[in-house]
């Protein structure tokens, strides 16, 4: 029985918090950007057109957390919390010290290690599946894993990532800007 209050504690407190970063991204809830925030800043990102990329990760983050949430779809919702996951730790992270405090990865790999944890696992007996007898079968946790792998390389493999004079303003405009102020 603790091992099952312990997988519920980490379901519901990570599936939770997911879930609400989702409504964030895709309803505005909680003060989050909603779906033309997100898109901007799937966009920022380099993932064009953003509103598709913005929506898959709202709904990725929604959707996988409710599920984790309830124990519903055995590793179908922590599948999916790994794999915006991943997105987050290779695109708004990448490249930065690893704690939080310093735009880092820390929480997304801190939540993939709570997914797959989940996932290998399972939800408990203190879970809907449990309740109703449900077992997803190996060929669909087989098939999401390599949608979810698809998904992310497609993403990495169109992502365009700004030049350097889009990330810097242009040097004569700077020294212009300048001499108007002095």
């Amino acid at each position: 029985m603790k091992r099952d209050l312990g997988l519920a504690a980490l379901r519901v407190v990570t599936g939770g918090l997911i879930a609400g970063h989702g409504a964030q991204k895709m309803f505005g809830s909680f003060d989050g950007p909603g779906l033309e925030g997100t898109a901007g800043m799937m966009e920022h990102l380099g993932l064009r057109p953003g509103r598709p990329w913005g929506t898959a990760a709202a709904l990725g983050e929604f959707a996988g957390g409710t599920l984790t949430v309830l124990g519903l779809g055995g590793p179908l919702g922590p599948i999916s919390i790994l794999s915006v996951m991943t997105m987050a730790a290779t695109t708004a992270h990448w490249g930065k010290p690893i704690w939080v405090t310093e735009g880092g990865a820390e929480l997304p790999i801190t939540n993939s290690a709570i997914a797959i944890a989940l996932a290998l696992t399972g939800p408990g007996r203190i879970s809907i599946d449990h309740m109703i007898g449900l077992k997803v079968p190996r060929w669909m946790v087989a098939g999401t894993v390599l949608t979810a792998a698809g998904v992310i390389g497609m993403a990495h493999n169109q992502r365009s990532l700004p030049t350097v004079e889009e990330e810097a303003p242009n040097q004569s405009e700077t020294q212009q800007t300048q001499r108007a102020s002095a």
